[in-house]
C-alpha cells in the first residue's frame, strides 16, 4: 500500500514567534510550509503581550518620570496632566499594526510559505494524522504533511473565584484596551504581568492595591522580592501577601467591584473601580483533537514534549506557550528554529533553560539569569552569595535613583558564578551579561578582574564581584 500524498513538509498551527521562526527556519531549507491561523496574525508578543503592554509601560515610565524628576533633580521643574487613555492606546495600536505588517505579514511574502486564515483541528490517526482546516468561508480542506508544529501559544487563566465571573473583570490583555484610566484597581497575582500592570496604572494615576498568595515575584531572589515592594510602596502601591481571594461581586451603587478576601486567617473587604486578574495563563490546545492523534497534554492542557520538542506523536510537536515550559517569547522562537533543526536535519538538538533569562520589565526592572541561591542550595552546591545595593553602583547615583540591588550567587569551591539577579534600571542589560558569564564558567575572580566601562549599570556586576574580596565602601568611584 503506498503513502499517503503529503501537501506540506511542515503545518504550522499558530503565527506568533515560535511558528515564525519555525517557518522561517524551515523555509530556509527550501521546505514547503503551511501556515493557519484562526485569528489576528502575529500571536501574543506583537498583539496583546509583549509589544503593546511595553509600549504602555514607556508610556508610564515618561509620565512618572516627569512626575518624579523634581525631587530627584535640584533645578528641575516639571508637571503632566490627565491621562488621555484613548489617544494613548491609539498610538499603541498603531505601533501594534505597524510591527505587525513589518515584522510578521511582509515576511511571508519574503519568504514564500503558505498562510490560511481558517481553524485548524487534528483529524485521522495516530498514524497518519491530518489537519481539518476549515477557512473564514466555511469552506474546508484537509492538509497532509511530514511533520505538524503546534504553536498556540496561551491566554490568561482565570481563576474558579465566586462571583468573579459575574463582573466586567480585566484580564492583562482587556486592561490594555481601557479608555479611561480607573480611579482604583485591584490586581490579583504577584508575578510578572502583575508586577508590570500594577505598576503600569499607579503610574498612570490609579489607586493600586496587590493580593497576592506569597511575595512578588515569588519564584526570583527573595532580596528581589524585598527590593520591589520598597519601590511599590514609594510610588503608592498597596502589596497585600497571604491574601486569598474568596468572592468578588459588583456594588450595584457604584458600579465598582467588592472583593473578600482571606488575609493571613481574617476576612477583609476591598473596593476598587475595576479588578484586574493576573494568576498566570494557561495553553490553547482544548479545541485541536489532540487526544485523536495520540498527542498527551498535561493537566493544564499543555502539550507534553520531550527535551527535543517532541510530543507522544513522533511527527508531532510544540513550540511556544503550549508545551507549558517558561513563557518568553525569545524561548518560543528558540523553540521554533530547534524543531525544525530536529525534524529536517536529525540535529538532536535539546531545549537547555541553565542559562535562560527572565526580565519582569517594571522600574526599576526585575532580571535574572541562571540559579537562585534556594536552587543552588537545593541543588547540594555549596555556594556563596553577595548582594549589592546600587548606592555602590556609580551610574546610580548619577541617576538619583539607587532603589534596587545586584546580587551574585556562585559555588564556594571553585568561585564559579551559578546566578545573577539584578533590580535597577536596565536590568534586562545586566541579564543578558550574566547569560554570557554564566555560560563562558567564568568565576567571581574573573569578573571582578575584567574591564567594564564606567558610569554604566553593568559595571555593578563587575562591584558586585569585587565584592567578595574588597570593602566596596571604600572604593573610589572610579577605581578599578
Amino acid at each position: 500500500m503506498s503513502e499517503p500524498t503529503l501537501d506540506f513538509d511542515l503545518a504550522v498551527i499558530g503565527s506568533g514567534g515560535g511558528a515564525f521562526a519555525a517557518a522561517i527556519r524551515a523555509s530556509n531549507l527550501g521546505k514547503r510550509v503551511l501556515m493557519i491561523e484562526r485569528s489576528t496574525l502575529g500571536g501574543t508578543c506583537v498583539n496583546t503581550g509583549c509589544v503593546p503592554s511595553k509600549a504602555l509601560l514607556a508610556a508610564a515610565e515618561a509620565r512618572h518620570g516627569a512626575l518624579d524628576a523634581a525631587g530627584r533633580f535640584p533645578g528641575i521643574s516639571t508637571s503632566t496632566g490627565p491621562v488621555d487613555m484613548a489617544a494613548l492606546n491609539g498610538g499603541k495600536r498603531s505601533l501594534v499594526e505597524t510591527m505587525r505588517s513589518e515584522k510578521y505579514a511582509d515576511l511571508i511574502s519574503d519568504y514564500g510559505w503558505e498562510l490560511s486564515h481558517g481553524n485548524a483541528i487534528f483529524a485521522g490517526t495516530p498514524d497518519d494524522p491530518v489537519l481539518e482546516i476549515t477557512a473564514e468561508d466555511g469552506v474546508r480542506e484537509s492538509v497532509r504533511a511530514a511533520h505538524y508544529l503546534v504553536a498556540t501559544g496561551s491566554v490568561p487563566w482565570v481563576p474558579p473565584i465566586e462571583g468573579l465571573q459575574d463582573t466586567e473583570y480585566l484580564t492583562s490583555s482587556t486592561a490594555m484596551e481601557l479608555e479611561e484610566v480607573p480611579d482604583s484597581l485591584l490586581v490579583i497575582g504577584g508575578g510578572y504581568v502583575a508586577l508590570e500592570q500594577a505598576q503600569l496604572f499607579a503610574r498612570l494615576g490609579s489607586k493600586v492595591t496587590m493580593l497576592l498568595r506569597s511575595r512578588l515575584a515569588s519564584t526570583e531572589e527573595p532580596d528581589a522580592s524585598r527590593a520591589l515592594m520598597d519601590v511599590f510602596a514609594d510610588e503608592g502601591i498597596r502589596v497585600i501577601r497571604s491574601a486569598t481571594l474568596s468572592s468578588v461581586r459588583t456594588d450595584p451603587a457604584t458600579g465598582g467591584i467588592v472583593a473578600n478576601a482571606t488575609i493571613s486567617g481574617r476576612q477583609e473587604e476591598f473596593r476598587a473601580a475595576k479588578v484586574l486578574v493576573a494568576t498566570g495563563r494557561r495553553p490553547v490546545t482544548e479545541d485541536l483533537n489532540l487526544a485523536a492523534v495520540g498527542v498527551k497534554t498535561g493537566d493544564r492542557g499543555e502539550i507534553l514534549v520531550n527535551s527535543q520538542l517532541t510530543s507522544s506523536n513522533k511527527r508531532i510537536w510544540a513550540a511556544g506557550d503550549v508545551t507549558g515550559h517558561r513563557q518568553f517569547v525569545y524561548a518560543a522562537a528558540a523553540h521554533g528554529s530547534l524543531m525544525v533543526e530536529n525534524a529536517f536535519t536529525q540535529a538532536g538538538r535539546e531545549v537547555d533553560y541553565r542559562h535562560l533569562p527572565r526580565v519582569a520589565f517594571t522600574s526599576p526592572a526585575l532580571a535574572a539569569v541562571g540559579m537562585t541561591d534556594k536552587e543552588a542550595n537545593e541543588a547540594g552546591i555549596r555556594c556563596e552569595c553577595r548582594v549589592l545595593p546600587l548606592k555602590y553602583v556609580p551610574r546610580a547615583l548619577v541617576n538619583r535613583d539607587t532603589r534596587g540591588l545586584i546580587k551574585i550567587v556562585a559555588d564556594a569551591d571553585t568561585g564559579r558564578i551559578l546566578g545573577i539577579t539584578a533590580v535597577a534600571k536596565d536590568a534586562g542589560d545586566l541579564a543578558a551579561a550574566g547569560v554570557y558569564i554564566l555560560e563562558a564558567g567564568m568565576t567571581v575572580e574573573q569578573v571582578a578582574n575584567l574591564w567594564s566601562p564606567y558610569l554604566t549599570m553593568a559595571e555593578g556586576i563587575k562591584i558586585a564581584a569585587q565584592s567578595y574580596t574588597t570593602d566596596v565602601s571604600k572604593l573610589s568611584c572610579c577605581a578599578a
